[in-house]
């Protein structure tokens, strides 16, 4: 296997296109809780977090009152979004909830916790926490071993202050 060429490279944001600009603000901006940090006018808006100039890209240059993709073709699985305590994923998932998006699955995989949902256009998106990594399951050879158990989201949301 080749090392990467940029050992501290890592996955900056995500763009996505959308067919309802305002819409898609209303679930990642009202909902999600990121900031708008810069809009062009009705066709693009840029949300981050903490001041970030963007975490999620929106536009609908390609897209406008478009529809979903068919189920069977490729293109993005989901956006996770990494949240930095089991209370905050719980928050998170709870006005997920209260917005009335429904969970599409909750899988404890040994190294994180995840809350599965779509956003309004039918992108998959992964709310999750990170477990320390002292508590990460490993093989005996030290490798890491990951899995897809269920996670009972009441249980999560037992977390939530």
């Amino acid at each position: 296997m080749t090392a990467p060429y940029a050992p501290s490279a890592r996955i900056g944001h995500v763009h996505l296109k959308v067919a309802d600009l305002d819409r898609a603000i209303a679930f990642y901006g009202d909902v999600l809780g990121f900031e708008v940090q810069t809009r062009l006018g009705t066709e693009a808006a840029f949300l981050g977090a903490d001041g970030y100039h963007h975490h999620i890209g929106l536009n609908t240059w390609r897209s406008k009152d478009g529809i979903p993709a068919p189920e069977g073709h490729t293109g993005l699985f989901h956006t996770a979004i990494l949240y930095p305590s089991r209370a905050d994923l719980a928050t998170a998932v709870k006005r997920v909830l209260a917005a009335g998006y429904p969970v599409l699955g909750a899988s404890d995989h040994g190294v994180s916790e995840a809350v599965y949902f779509n956003d309004p256009d039918g992108n998959g998106v992964e709310l999750y926490r990170d477990r320390d990594p002292a508590e990460w399951p490993r093989h005996s050879d030290g490798s890491l071993q990951m899995y897809s158990r269920p996670l009972s989201v009441q249980n999560l949301l037992s977390e939530h202050p």
